[in-house]
């Protein structure tokens, strides 16, 4: 008996009930953020290992699949470094060669410009249910608008995209790392110590208030500072206005205009959206890519107990490529979590029409197939999806492996 051969360990090969469902979710996808007026387009999945280690993936950059070089580039004798072994790598996501690709294409795009990409990544994860090493993401981004009307458009595409796939009252959590700064400065905390800061708050939603404050203590922030920032949290608790709460306990050292521009947001969200869902003001939002410059937000779903989808706007990022600061803003949902929650429910992907299947019996000469197969296209021209298969000797199993593809009509073809 033959042996199975191992797959690649994180990846998996995907059967036709869940490519289906894939297929599906990525048509809607396009379909409606073509609705928004975002334009499709496409990179490489290689990029060059300078533009993936230009330091604004985060800890994604400790994670990449690396190319050695080929051919007469490949020196395993010579080589002394990493460097003079490796010059590209597989992409770990979809923003690094966005802006690289914006850079190359300016002058080929319109202003602002609204992307579209859905397209696999590679990452040296540990695997996990809804992550992979290899996995598809889904983006949409605004590149050259400065204004908050990014961030509306892209809160109310995704959304509503969610929506279409029947979720409701999943939550939209929202920042910006302006009010981030402002809170650590108010409590006294050291500026080079933000991100240290940062990194311990991101696990609010795992250790708690309690837990946060014991490990800024562990990690020799004083005591006064850390009671000072502890009490900011419990000043908004149960607010309805958090924004305002929290400017309040500030004694109004809030950054005023981050504050005013996420209430514009939240405001235009509830009164234009067309799913169920809330969006709130989350103080402890940090999301830990470094180019995130700004407006920050998450999706998460109690079902799937983390968050969907993810995005903020990064002012940065294209201008380390171009010499030139190019604002931008994305949302990228987390395809593979949401492929996981509507296997996890048993989603049936929505009749596509009448599906009929031929049957037709080995042998058959050649003359008769042919009046077989015209058949067939005909049918096809009226938009039945036709399927021609040969019959197999059990055509009852044949049948029911049929019929959980969704095929509702068979007919039989005999010599």
């Amino acid at each position: 008996m033959a042996m199975k051969k191992k797959p690649v360990t994180g990846m998996k090969d995907i059967l036709p009930a869940e490519m289906r469902v894939r297929d599906y979710v990525i048509g809607l996808i396009k379909e409606t953020y073509r609705g928004f007026g975002f334009t499709p387009m496409e990179t490489p999945c290689v990029e060059h290992i300078e533009n993936l280690c230009s330091k604004q993936g985060g800890d994604n950059e400790k994670l990449i699949f690396k190319i050695l070089k080929r051919g007469e580039k490949l020196n395993l004798e010579t080589a002394q470094s990493e460097e003079d072994l490796v010059d590209s790598g597989l992409r770990y996501d979809l923003t690094v060669p966005l802006a690289r690709y914006y850079s190359n294409n300016v002058s080929q795009l319109p202003t602002p410009f609204k992307a579209l990409q859905v397209g696999s990544v590679w990452r040296a994860d540990r695997p996990q249910k809804g992550r992979f090493r290899q996995f598809t993401q889904c983006d949409i981004d605004i590149l050259g608008d400065p204004t908050n009307l990014a961030e509306i458009e892209l809160i109310l595409a995704t959304t509503t995209l969610l929506g279409r796939l029947d979720f409701k009252n999943f939550k939209v959590r929202i920042n910006d790392r302006a009010i981030l700064r402002s809170m650590a400065a108010y409590s006294g905390f050291p500026e080079e110590s933000y991100d240290k800061v940062f990194i311990i708050l991101d696990k609010m939603d795992k250790i708690g208030l309690d837990g946060v404050r014991a490990e800024l203590l562990e990690s020799g922030f004083s005591e006064a500072g850390v009671e000072k920032y502890m009490g900011l949290f419990q000043a908004m608790e149960g607010k309805e206005d958090a924004v305002g709460a929290l400017n309040d306990a500030m004694e109004g050292q809030l950054d005023a205009a981050a504050a005013k521009n996420l209430k514009t947001i939240m405001e235009n969200v509830r009164e234009t959206a067309v799913s169920e869902f809330d969006i709130v003001f989350d103080p402890t939002l940090v999301r830990g890519m470094s180019y995130y410059t700004g407006t920050i937000f998450e999706i998460e779903m109690a079902e799937f107990g983390s968050s969907v989808a993810g995005g903020g706007r990064y002012d940065k990022m294209i201008g380390r490529f171009t010499g030139n600061e190019t604002c931008a803003c994305g949302f990228s949902i987390g395809f593979e979590r949401i492929i996981t929650i509507l296997l996890d429910r048993g989603f049936q992907v929505p009749d596509a029409g009448q599906k009929k299947a031929f049957l037709i019996e080995k042998g058959m000469p050649a003359g008769r197939l042919c009046q077989v197969l015209k058949e067939a296209r005909d049918e096809r021209e009226k938009g039945v999806q036709v399927l021609t298969v040969t019959m197999n000797k059990n055509k009852k199993f044949q049948k029911e492996q049929l019929a959980r593809e969704g095929y509702t009509e068979f007919k039989e073809f005999f010599i």
